[in-house]
């Protein structure tokens, strides 16, 4: 068996603006959800800005080291970086005529640096922010206004970045709407579900129109949608609980139904009757759904288990996304099981699905990262963790899956979006920063941080099996 990874293979890392880059306020970026909700995306929104600040206000200042990063992820070889940009730092409340030409100008020299370092940027239109401008005066993703304010800045950033930015996605992990809608669609606690899907159609329509735009601007470009990977197992061979999984993992592979087949399946027309849902969709909803992805992007962390037994449910659940957890798995220190295999399983199953090219665009390990007496981290649990993920990405391109890269998230020490932590550390380079901010933001390389320069150099023949 070839144990090394095809050529065109893309390796590399992921971040996220409102994680990493800080400069919350500077060359007049607007305010964002995510600056709204400085514990994180699990917490509350904070009325007012004024007198709170948050660790991410700083992050790990990415806004003015990105050189010096940029130049540790040339030294581990990347041939790819995912990033996002700050709507808010180029239209600052999301409803302007005209962008803000110093958001611009920034993102042109974080993509001419990556260029430097020939590191293809892949680049998130909206991860896990939107302006709050948008939340205020229109009621976030459930005012149809949004739509043309959201195509207005794609088509803005594909103009200004067109020679410098091939790969794009539109909306980060789409489907987590669902449990966190403030971030992903701007709406308010107390929203019903009729009205979440309502955004998410009209996002969903963005998302098509981002795809049209991007196609008509940047022809060859190439641009995909963002799932977060939740695959769920029966947790027992009941029947019962097998067309519970199959519904269950229907809830997020609608959004990758819908942004790669550009229509409604049937499953979730039912769905929406037998719930009183009626989505307002015109005949342009349709034409705009129409444009399609051309590859699909996902995140995967971990699996979990579905039963039809209520009471079970209640008893076991766990996790961030109240999963019932699999007996026969490990943990991490944060209660996210580790299933390696199931990595491969979700590959082939988007890819029997699909039959378009898939990347994986976050995949790691948080932990509580402690230098020890000589200032080191040995991060070998991390490694093994890696290491046992990309072997099973090799076997399903063995299958006959059509995988374009790997990023692993994140690449150094970054801010968690859940709960806002630097504790919870995904990096193979250290931040030295604390909770309560103090610390130098000096980076140092973790053990893993060579065991990746490997990986990558050998094309993944380093990986132990």
């Amino acid at each position: 068996m070839n144990t090394t990874f095809p050529e065109k293979f893309l390796w590399g890392g992921a971040l996220a603006a409102n994680q990493v880059e800080g400069a919350w306020q500077e060359d007049g970026k607007g305010i964002s959800t995510s600056d709204m909700l400085p514990e994180g995306i699990f917490g509350e929104p904070v009325k007012s800005r004024e007198g709170i600040s948050s660790i991410k206000d700083v992050a790990i200042d990415f806004y003015h080291r990105y050189p010096e990063d940029i130049s540790l992820f040339a030294e581990m070889g990347f041939t790819c970086l995912r990033v996002s940009i700050a709507w808010t730092r180029i239209f600052p409340m999301g409803d302007e005529n005209e962008p803000n030409e110093a958001g611009l100008a920034w993102y042109d020299k974080l993509f001419d640096e990556l260029r430097a370092h020939n590191i293809q940027p892949l680049v998130t239109l909206s991860h896990y922010e939107m302006p709050w401008g948008l939340v205020e005066n229109y009621g976030g993703w459930g005012n149809r206004k949004v739509i043309t304010f959201f195509e207005r800045y794609a088509r803005t950033v594909f103009t200004r970045y067109q020679h410098k930015v091939k790969l794009w996605l539109t909306f980060n992990e789409i489907n987590m709407s669902l449990h966190a809608p403030l971030t992903g669609v701007g709406l308010q606690k107390g929203c019903s579900k009729a009205e979440v899907y309502q955004a998410i159609h009209h996002q969903l329509v963005a998302s098509g129109l981002a795809v049209k735009a991007c196609h008509e601007i940047i022809p060859d470009a190439k641009i995909g949608n963002m799932l977060l990977g939740g695959l769920m197992y029966p947790l027992t061979c009941k029947p019962e609980d097998v067309f519970a999984t199959l519904q269950d993992n229907r809830q997020w592979q609608f959004f990758g139904d819908v942004q790669c087949r550009g229509r409604y399946p049937g499953y979730m027309q039912r769905y929406f009757r037998e719930n009183d849902i009626a989505l307002n969709i015109t005949e342009e909803d349709n034409a705009a759904l129409s444009h399609t992805v051309d590859f699909i992007s996902f995140s995967y962390y971990m699996t979990g288990c579905v039963t039809a037994d209520s009471e079970l449910v209640e008893k076991l659940k766990g996790n961030i996304l109240d999963m019932v957890p699999n007996p026969h798995l490990e943990s991490s220190e944060w209660g996210w099981q580790i299933d390696p295999i199931g990595l491969r399983t979700l590959l082939n199953v988007l890819w029997d699905r699909y039959q378009k090219p898939l990347f994986i665009v976050e995949n790691g390990l948080g932990a509580q990262d402690k230098p020890d007496a000589n200032g080191e981290i040995n991060d070998d649990y991390r490694i093994s963790y890696l290491n046992d993920h990309l072997v099973q990405v090799q076997e399903a391109i063995q299958d006959g899956v059509d995988v374009m890269g790997y990023t692993s998230w994140g690449p150094i020490d970054i801010i968690s979006a859940s709960k806002a932590e630097v504790t919870k550390r995904y990096g193979f380079i250290y931040v030295d920063l604390a909770q309560d901010g103090s610390g130098t933001l000096n980076r140092s390389r973790k053990k893993s941080f060579y065991w990746y320069q490997k990986v990558i150099a050998t094309r993944g023949g380093a990986l132990q099996r």
